[in-house]
């Protein structure tokens, strides 16, 4: 969500969890890993023996951003249930990760490192030779740094909502953000009035957001990333014309923070044919959980990642 030499070491099970959800059993399983003496959170959700699949979150707050316990809102629920070991991953200093002292350190570029030590794990593990990714807001920006430099790595890529140029100059100052219970709502649509639009999103999907927000990052989070972006709108952060691997590009026509015109751009830059775009007129920035969309969504991605 967009909230303005390596060391890896050999994982073994942590813990086991058994969650009973609809039809399908999903297993979760915490496998240590560590990156320049900082310890990731890395969470695999699985109901088989399926592809791997690592969601890369966004901007403040960390990867549960994908797991809302409400109904069947839950997207990494989702595709543990259709088949896939979805791997969940929190950057240094977010959510369940170690913290930091610089708030600035955990960067655009560090993040597509903390990535790339985490595929390293999942692959060795999955015995596989490629996975795929899906990130969603500043995780299209890390997540595509890490394709383009890694793409031997990455079967098929997913980027969600992604911040493709500079979202205007602004000084970042202090090393970490202050997060709010607002804050942590200011992805969802809106009324005129500035209400959350609850036609859009159920109002316990917001309340399970903002608590889990509460809940694993509490009142802070590192502004590297946030410099980034905070940056002149000519400035393109991610290289999409040296991805080579297949793209799904997929935003939705009312997202605040995203330029459906430079999601065409940035499109028309990939190199393999197999990429698709899409624009979902009449959904946002969250629209993995808004209720008119979330299921064209999902569907949407499943497509593409299934494909050939």
């Amino acid at each position: 969500m967009l909230r303005l030499a390596r060391k890896f070491f050999v994982p073994v099970i942590l813990v086991l969890l058994v969650a009973s959800a609809s039809s399908a059993e999903i297993t979760r399983t915490l496998v240590p890993l560590e990156r320049e003496g900082v310890k990731l959170h890395l969470e695999c959700m699985s109901s088989g023996d399926g592809e791997p699949l690592l969601f890369v979150h966004g901007l403040t707050y960390s990867s549960h951003e994908f797991d809302v316990d409400y109904r069947d809102y839950s997207l990494a629920g989702f595709f543990a249930k259709s088949g896939y070991n979805v791997w969940l991953l929190d950057i240094a200093g977010y959510g369940q990760s170690q913290a930091v002292e610089d708030g600035f350190t955990p960067d655009s570029d560090y993040a597509a490192e903390d990535i790339l030590a985490a595929v390293k794990v999942i692959l060795e593990r999955s015995g596989r030779k490629s996975l795929d990714i899906l990130g969603w807001s500043w995780g299209t920006v890390t997540a595509g740094r890490f394709a383009a430099d890694n793409p031997e790595l990455v079967r098929r890529l997913v980027m969600y909502a992604p911040i493709v140029a500079g979202l205007g100059e602004v000084e970042v100052e202090n090393p970490f953000n202050h997060n709010t219970w607002e804050h942590a709502a200011g992805d969802f649509q809106t009324n005129p009035d500035g209400s959350i639009n609850y036609e859009i999103v159920e109002p316990e999907v917001v309340n399970a957001f903002q608590s889990n927000c509460w809940r694993y990052d509490k009142e802070s989070s590192p502004n590297g990333g946030r410099r980034d972006l905070l940056v002149a709108s000519s400035d393109r952060l991610i290289p999409t014309e040296r991805i080579e691997v297949p793209v799904l590009i997929i935003a939705g026509s009312n997202d605040p923070y995203v330029s459906p015109e430079l999601c065409r751009e940035a499109f028309g830059t990939l190199e393999n044919k197999d990429s698709r775009l899409e624009i979902i007129e009449g959904a946002a920035h969250a629209m993995m959980m808004e209720k008119p969309y979330y299921v064209i969504f999902r569907q949407k991605v499943l497509s593409f990642l299934r494909a050939n």
